[in-house]
Parts: structure tokens; C-alpha cells; sequence
């Protein structure tokens, strides 16, 4: 059992299938995750749990993810927020970095969101984690913000292996060697 928790992320996202694949996504990088629907149980969240960073979508019901962005922002000015939208206009990222967001990456690239979210996370990684990561930081390399993934692509490119020394049953992704 590790002595220190795994980062946590809340990743905000209207979208249930962006959700699914957001928190399984975090799971395979050692990085619990929760996903909520709504900027109300966002709000709520935040108030009882803690998390390492906050993932927002820019569109959601009833509050905005500007809006709770700067609501997260003024409940904890330190917490990274990234956004992670289908709002691709320049003026979409200006908003979101003037509500207080850190990053603002543009669905769906997941190259770019796992660039991200690695930087915002490689302070915060339990030492005792550290060596049953690096062989997993190589699967997915930090490309170019003008490559651009989709799960559709990237799945396809990976196999399942499992890591010696994790004693979790749990199976991790690979590349095939080509």
C-alpha cells in the first residue's frame, strides 16, 4: 500500500462518454479521478474532497465552464484548473484563461491534454510511485500541440501488458513494437 494518495483530478464534463474516457484515461497514468456533470456538483465537490487539479469543459448547463472556473478560482486560488473543450476559437481560450484556468487544450487532442496534465502533475506524483510510472511515461510521448489524437486512434496503437513490481491484477497499456 502506498503512504502517500495518488493525485486526484475532478474533471467537470457535460458529455458522460468524454467523462468515461477522461477518468479511465487518468486511471492508466496512476491518477484517481472523479467526473461530475454539472458546475453545481462541481461546486459541491470541491467544498467536501479534495483534488490535485480541476478539468473543465467550457460548455456546460446552467453555469458555464468560465464561470465556474472563476468560482474554483476564488474557492481555491492554487489548485491548477485546464480546460479541456471543444471551444476552439482563440476567444474561447482567452476566456478561459482570463476566468483563472492555467491551460487551455482543445478537444480532441489527447496528446496535448496528457503534455498537460503530466506537467501540472510531476510535482505532485508519490515518490514510492515514481519507478512504477516511468515505464508507462514512455507509452504515451509528449508530441507536438499540431499532432492531434483521438481515442479511436490511439487505442488501436496500444496492446495490454501488465508491469512487474504492481501487485494490482489491473492491466496497463503499451505500444506494439512495430
Amino acid at each position: 500500500m502506498l503512504s502517500n494518495p495518488l493525485p486526484r483530478v475532478l474533471c467537470v464534463d457535460d458529455d458522460e462518454d468524454s467523462r468515461v474516457m477522461l477518468v479511465t484515461l487518468l486511471k492508466h497514468a496512476f491518477i484517481e479521478a472523479k467526473a461530475v456533470g454539472t458546475a453545481a456538483q462541481a461546486l459541491s465537490l470541491i467544498r467536501a474532497e479534495h483534488f490535485d487539479l480541476y478539468m473543465l469543459d467550457g460548455r456546460l448547463p446552467e453555469i458555464d465552464g468560465f464561470e465556474l472556473c472563476r468560482r474554483m478560482r476564488a474557492f481555491d486560488p492554487h489548485i491548477p484548473i485546464l480546460f479541456f473543450s471543444g471551444a476552439a476559437y482563440e476567444a474561447d481560450k482567452k476566456r478561459g484563461i482570463e476566468a483563472g484556468a492555467d491551460d487551455y487544450v482543445v478537444k480532441p487532442n489527447i496528446s496535448e491534454l496528457v503534455r498537460s496534465i503530466k506537467q501540472f502533475m510531476s510535482g505532485d506524483v508519490p515518490r514510492s510511485v515514481v519507478p512504477e510510472i516511468r515505464p508507462w511515461a514512455k507509452v504515451l510521448p509528449v508530441l507536438p500541440a499540431s499532432i492531434t489524437s483521438t481515442v479511436g486512434q490511439v487505442l488501436p496503437q496500444l496492446s495490454v501488458v501488465s508491469f512487474p513490481g504492481v501487485r494490482s491484477p489491473s492491466l496497463f497499456l503499451d505500444r506494439k513494437v512495430l
